[in-house]
This record gives structure tokens, sequence and C-alpha cells, in this order.
């Protein structure tokens, strides 16, 4: 099967309102200084970390600022648990999947992660693993669906959950993109009057396990497991045994026919994000307190299958590395569509949050810029050791 360009892959879903926040003062003059809130961040002082070149990160800040450059909206920087940099940007946005002019955003402004959705939707499976209301990774996805054992064949009974957090059902799926409109499965998934019955009815392509092949649709099968797992939807388990316990409390999780849209509904502050991002490198722990287990981290860490291009996959998490000052710098990511993405590079104690409203424009000039972002971040960050 001929594996999808990594441009391709970042795909997402329906967006809900963004709702009336409290205003906090900003830092003066743009600085990228981060703001000390009663959000659980500690914030470092100005040049605290001598090993982080602020300088370098407000020229790039600076650059992105410019009119007509980017459509950036805002980079966060955390090295060894605090928060180190922060700036916001005006930018051109995606509501309800319209097109919003000139947006001011800040630190209370809940942003569209798109397909961030699915690592985060990782962790709360790895949650419900942990607690030993799922059984495991191997469990038989037709197991959870009774109710679809005529669409059981011999080449799907091996479909697993393994198999949907590591994109390889080996079902024929096509992802949508700005070049295919209406005319691809997702759409068609999510007007399907049963959409788990949609995405397991699809024939078979390869055996499950075989090979990489990037599908929304799992997303929306996982989300249904986790409702007949827990009880609840997706969006209600991830709130009391993720969100909250990290001190999480303003999101939204969009909801497709009652279940969550796990595969791109969910808005997050960037600082938000940040706080995943640091519970990943951290093992599961923020601030302290085990929010999912370090096995569970590590397994969704570890490359389970070669991906497209240079990269891997874990659990519904990238696996990446970059060339930076003449060094080869190994990240773990959550990306989505329109470059949102959360990128944790342990050998630098790093995270790096990114989101941006490139949704429809999927040019090489976008992704590299896009991308370039975080490498400049990395010239930024001296080396550790």
């Amino acid at each position: 099967m001929r594996r999808r360009q990594f441009v391709s892959l970042l795909g997402g879903a329906a967006l809900v309102p963004i709702t009336t926040l409290p205003v906090y003062p900003d830092p003066p003059d743009d600085s990228g200084i981060p703001a000390a809130r009663d959000d659980g961040w500690p914030v470092a002082a100005v040049n605290e970390d001598k090993l982080v070149d602020s300088a370098a990160l407000r020229r790039m800040a600076d650059r992105l600022a410019a009119p007509g450059t980017a459509n950036v909206h805002g980079i966060l920087v955390a090295r060894s648990g605090r928060l180190v940099f922060e700036r916001y940007f005006k930018g051109t946005d995606e509501i309800n999947n319209r097109q919003v002019e000139n947006v001011t955003f800040d630190a209370d402004t809940l942003h569209n992660v798109k397909s961030v959705s699915k690592s985060v939707a990782s962790l709360a499976v790895g949650i419900a693993i942990d607690r030993g209301i799922i059984g495991g990774v191997n469990e038989p996805i037709f197991s959870f669906f009774p109710e679809l054992a005529d669409l059981r064949s011999p080449e799907k009974e091996g479909i697993r959950l393994s198999h949907l957090l590591t994109m390889s059902l080996g079902l024929k799926w096509v992802e949508a993109i700005p070049s295919n409109e209406d005319d691809n499965d997702e759409v068609r998934m999510h007007t399907a009057p049963d959409p788990c019955r949609y995405v397991l009815s699809l024939p078979v392509t390869a055996l499950p396990g075989r090979e990489f092949f990037y599908n929304t649709g799992a997303l929306t099968l996982l989300s249904a497991i986790m409702r007949k797992s827990t009880g609840r939807p997706l969006d209600e388990f991830a709130r009391e045994a993720l969100f909250e316990p990290m001190g999480i409390t303003r999101l939204a999780w969009a909801r497709v026919k009652g279940d969550s849209d796990a595969g791109g509904g969910l808005r997050l502050r960037p600082r938000d994000m940040a706080k995943i991002g640091q519970l990943v490198l951290a093992g599961g722990r923020w601030n302290g307190r085990q929010i999912v287990s370090k096995a569970w981290i590590d397994a969704s860490m570890t490359p389970q299958l070669k991906a497209t291009g240079p990269f891997f996959y874990g659990y519904l998490w990238w696996l990446g590395r970059t060339q930076i000052n003449g060094r080869e710098v190994h990240w773990v990511g959550a990306l989505g569509r329109g470059g949102q993405s959360i990128r944790i590079v342990p050998e630098l104690d790093l995270v790096v949050v990114v989101t941006a409203g490139y949704y429809q424009d999927y040019s090489p000039q976008a992704f590299q810029l896009q991308y370039g972002v975080f490498r400049d971040v990395l010239r930024a960050i001296s080396p550790t050791g």
C-alpha cells in the first residue's frame, strides 16, 4: 500500500464555540517572559536558565510577528519543568470550519488542536488500562462491538486495540485533506448513521499491524470503546481522570453523534498543551502526582511501527529526529493539522508548543515555516551534556 506524504496526515474535525474567559495582564513589550499565574506552572526569571538563549527566541518571535510573515498564533517553551518563553500573535483562525480574520491570541484563548487530540486520547486510554477498565492493548476490537458481528471476517478478526493506537488497522481509508473537500472517508464516516459500522465495513488492504496508514476512523472506534468501557463519553472520562488532576479546567471537546471527536475535536489553551507535554516528559507525572503510569508513557513513546518518511509511531504519538547545530535531537510529538504541535525533547528536558492557522495550507512553504519554529527553538537551547 502506498503511504501518504507526512504533510497529509494532520486531519481534524468539527470545532466548538469559545466561551468568555477571564482577563489577566500580559508581560510588557512582547518580551516573551511568561507571566506568573495560578495554573500550576512555575515560571523562570529573566535569564535564569543559562542554557536558553532568550534573546534568540525573542528575535524569532519578532520575525514571526511582522505583518504578512506568518500565521503562527502562539509559541511556548518549557525547560526543566518551568516556562521560559511565551508569546502570542495575531492571525487568521478557523472556528466551526469558518475562517475568522484578525484574531488576537493570548494565554486564555482556547485553540483548536486538531489531531493533537489523538495523542491526548491515547493518554486517556492508558489511564483506563491502568485502572483495569480495559484489559489491555491486545483486546480484540469486535469484543467491544457485538452489535457489529455481521462485519466479522477472518481478516478483520485480527484487529486489536493496539492496531487502533498504531494506525495499522489494514482497512482502506481516504483521510480528509484540503484537496479532497467532502470526498473522503472522514466526512462519509461522520455523516453515516453508524460511524463505527462505517469504519469496520471498509475493505481490507493489509493484515492488521503490518503497515502504518493514517486513519482518523481508528479514533472513532477508540472513542466508542472508551464510552462502552467507562460508561461515559471519552471527554467526560478525560476531564475526571486527566484534565482535572492537572488543573486543566477550561477546555472544549466536540462530539459527533454522541461520542467525543477523538480524532480532532479538542480545544485547549497553549499553557495546557504544554502541561500535556510536561506530563509525558516526566513519565506521566504532573507536579509530583502520577496521572498516567510510566509503563503506558514508555510504551506510547516506544517506536511501535515505521510511519511515513523518517518518522516512527508509538501509541498515537509521533517519534522523530532533527539535525541541529551538528547534532541529532530526538523528539516525541503530538501533531495536528494547521501547525498545532506539542514536541517533547527528553535529552534537553524541553517541551515546545506551537499553535498556528495553516488549516487549509499544505504548501511546502507553510510546512517549512511551521517546522522552522521548532528548529529555531532548538538552536536557542544549548545541549545539557
